[in-house]
């Protein structure tokens, strides 16, 4: 399998990580923490290509395994409670390459236990083998540095309330033919269409949680498609121009530093107001939605928004 390159700017080559990270003996983690599970088997090659296309939202581990491998269910478990700590922001598709050997197939996976990831539908090899738990702490690491990098900021929808028991085979979530048409759109390069078929899924069901994040990240891909880094220092010397700053929140986001980001459009709600400060307020909200309520950095700054409009 070959590595696929990224097309958003300053996006990590996520096929180094198989250099970084040696073969040793992992943790023995356990995989019975309770609290919601972002863990699917997948069994088929249509399911492994709805975890593709989940990869347009959010970043999706995708581990080949086998009970026959030394250490396998041990890295799993490790895998399994990093990904779930996470609370959305990555999920972890396995594959039984024994049961399931097709899809290890279609993937010219050569042994087992292998990981990849999954990102805005192109796949990238992480390593092979059995790998301590500080290094697939690492790994993930970097697989959200190159998911923000590349705007793909949204959050996954846990398939249970509770981890499965070790060794069960936990069901996919069916995947929705209403966002088809944005996923494709996203997948294209085209965001104003992705967010215009977003929109079409709000105006059916208004609180629907992924299209909130879906229209988020499509907006926030549209507008950053030509951005450099000049609008930082734009920003600076225009302190009063809101499209300026607007621009370099959305910079500093994409380059995964949603506290500069957020902080900047407080500060500027704080010293505008009317219709100015309406229109950054509903910016930063949006720019929320793109990591999810659930997100620390969301957290902080939603009290600091409310303090600057109180």
């Amino acid at each position: 399998m070959t590595s696929a390159s990224f097309s958003r700017p300053g996006a990590i080559d996520l096929s180094g990580l198989k250099q970084q990270a040696p073969a040793g003996g992992g943790s023995g983690a356990s995989t019975g923490q309770a609290g919601p599970n972002y863990v699917t088997q997948l069994t088929s090659i249509p399911e492994f290509e709805t975890a593709i296309r989940q990869s347009m939202t959010h970043p999706v581990i995708v581990e080949f395994t086998s009970a026959r491998a030394q250490g396998a269910q041990t890295l799993s478990n490790d895998l399994a409670e990093l990904v779930n700590s996470m609370a959305g922001r990555v999920s972890l598709g396995r594959v039984d390459v024994d049961t399931h050997p097709e899809i290890a197939q279609a993937l010219q996976i050569q042994g087992v236990p292998t990981v990849i990831a999954l990102l805005g539908g192109q796949a990238a090899p992480l390593f092979q083998g059995i790998q301590p738990r500080a290094n697939l702490e690492a790994v993930l690491d970097q697989i959200m540095q190159a998911a923000v990098a590349n705007g793909v900021v949204g959050k996954a929808e846990p398939v249970s309330t509770g981890a499965p028991a070790e060794g069960a085979e936990g069901a996919a979530r069916p995947s929705d033919p209403r966002f088809d048409p944005a996923y494709a759109a996203m997948e294209s390069g085209d965001f104003e269409t992705a967010r215009a078929e977003f929109d079409k899924i709000l105006m059916q069901t208004p609180n629907d949680a992924e299209a909130q994040t879906g229209r988020a990240q499509a907006g926030l891909l549209a507008r950053s498609a030509q951005l450099d880094g000049s609008e930082l220092t734009r920003a600076a010397a225009e302190s009063d121009n809101i499209d300026a700053q607007l621009a370099a929140a959305d910079f500093e986001l994409v380059q995964g530093d949603p506290d500069a980001a957020f902080g900047r459009l407080v500060e500027v709600i704080r010293t505008t107001k009317d219709d100015d400060r309406e229109r950054v307020r509903v910016r930063l909200l949006e720019l929320f939605e793109t990591l999810g309520n659930t997100d620390p950095a969301v957290l902080k700054f939603r009290r600091r928004l409310a303090s600057a409009l109180f």
